[in-house]
């Protein structure tokens, strides 16, 4: 191998000319979209994954995941991307790009296992001339404390002849609104030559770059970010508990309360939080608090009101039931829509799935209908062996009680309501209709 000595204009000259090779570490929900923008761009992608069946699909022209079609992904391998579960072919690429999942431990602790195996696989090929991206969320100070060392074992000078960065995904799954190229793009650097890097390689594909002071900052924006959400979204359930009491529909209160047009924001209540981000990366700065002394109280609140809203949509359908004389156990309820929102197949974090284990253990025979999840798939901490059931009136009307949990597009919410024996609606598709059950 070519050892490369390199200086930030080394590296931007390549980047410029596109003769730099990117390579996008993690073929998920953030790493494909990333690819189909850095190869539209003009640069040849390698794509990395454990996965074999990911890599297979890909390099088939097959897309897996319904908001991307399998012709972008033949788009993208026809402009010469390849994807494999080689990471020795990282040293063929002058920036890589971490896109791995960073969740939380079963003691809701941060779980860096993903990111420090990717780095293990590539930590032998480092070398001079590279720039290294992480932009999986996690807690401030990772990118420094991780990421560095690897790098300063493998001999390379940081700021000199190697670029180590962080700049978070702001993927939004399935928003037709928003591509990678129109979202600002945060990024922060290890050093003043990290950043310069930076920011010329993420602006040869995307609008605008803010540039942020160091790694830290910018890991902390992105927790700033679903932090916001979260708790808006914590303060919009509760709400939506104290109205329904009160006899008011929560959604009218919203739609009011945003014709003021400045001083509020509009977020909207449902069965819980669900996706990579909500659920999970508040809590990695509420872990990284406590090494401060710190006890990040919002945080934790929010949390607590999210995480409780599935089992506020059981007891509202338990009421329903009841009310119809129906026992809970043995009842047969059908879940509308499973994946965490609108219009995707993403089951991650998704509220439903909590809702349905909450049934199943009180001896509910749970179904569920989604057109973008055909089978239960495989999931580190859910098990069912379900497949989606086909909507039909004879179908809903042998159901004893049917939750919409997730408003797709495609559900005939009219047929919905004049066969389900009991609809409970958890996201307002029903609103003012007092044949439903809001829950």
């Amino acid at each position: 191998m070519t050892t490369i000595t390199a200086d930030t204009c080394d590296f931007t000259a390549r980047v410029q000319e596109r003769t730099a090779v990117v390579g996008i570490l993690g073929l998920g929900y953030v790493g494909i979209p990333l690819a189909l923008s850095v190869a539209r761009a003009g640069f040849k992608v390698v794509g990395f994954d454990v996965l074999e069946a990911r890599v297979s699909q890909l390099n088939n022209d097959e897309s897996p995941i319904k908001h991307i079609s399998g012709t972008e992904i033949a788009g993208l391998r026809a402009a010469g991307f390849e994807a494999t579960t080689d990471f020795a072919r990282s040293a063929e690429c002058d920036a890589l790009i971490i896109c791995v999942p960073t969740p939380l431990s079963e003691h809701r602790e941060p779980d860096l296992s993903f990111v420090m195996a990717t780095m293990d696989s590539i930590a032998p090929y480092l070398r001079a001339g590279q720039l290294l991206s992480l932009e999986s969320t996690t807690w401030p100070g990772t990118t420094k404390e991780v990421l560095l060392p690897y790098v300063e074992n493998a001999g390379l000078n940081v700021g000199q002849d190697f670029y180590l960065v962080y700049s978070p995904e702001r993927e939004d799954p399935g928003n037709p609104h928003f591509s990678n190229q129109m979202i600002p793009k945060v990024a922060g650097g290890h050093s003043k030559a990290c950043l310069e890097a930076a920011v010329a390689f993420y602006g040869s594909f995307i609008d605008t770059i803010v540039p942020v002071s160091s790694t830290e900052a910018s890991e902390m924006v992105k927790l700033l970010e679903n932090i916001h959400r979260s708790i808006n979204i914590g303060l919009v359930n509760e709400m939506k508990i104290v109205a329904d009491r009160m006899g008011l529909d929560i959604f009218e209160v919203i739609d009011a309360a945003k014709t003021k047009p400045f001083g509020f924001t509009a977020y909207y209540p449902g069965p819980g939080i669900g996706g990579h981000c909500i659920p999970i990366d508040p809590f990695y700065l509420t872990w990284k608090a406590r090494e401060y002394g710190l006890h990040t109280r919002f945080i934790e609140l929010a949390g607590e009101i999210n995480a409780g809203m599935p089992q506020y949509v059981v007891n509202k359908t338990v009421r329903a039931l009841n009310e119809a004389g129906k026992s809970l156990n043995g009842a047969k309820v059908l879940a509308l829509g499973i994946a965490y929102k609108r219009d995707v197949d993403d089951m991650r974090e998704s509220p439903s799935v909590f809702v349905m284990e909450l049934l199943r253990d009180w001896g509910v025979d749970v179904a569920y209908s989604d057109p973008n999840v055909p089978v239960f798939p495989e999931m580190r901490e859910h098990d069912f062996d379900l497949s989606s059931v086909d909507l039909s009136s004879e179908t809903l009307a042998g159901f004893d009680a049917v939750i919409l949990l997730t408003d797709h597009s495609e559900f005939d919410y009219d047929m919905i309501k004049e066969h389900a024996p009991i609809l409970v609606d958890t996201r307002g598709k029903y609103r003012g209709d007092d044949a439903v059950v809001r829950a």
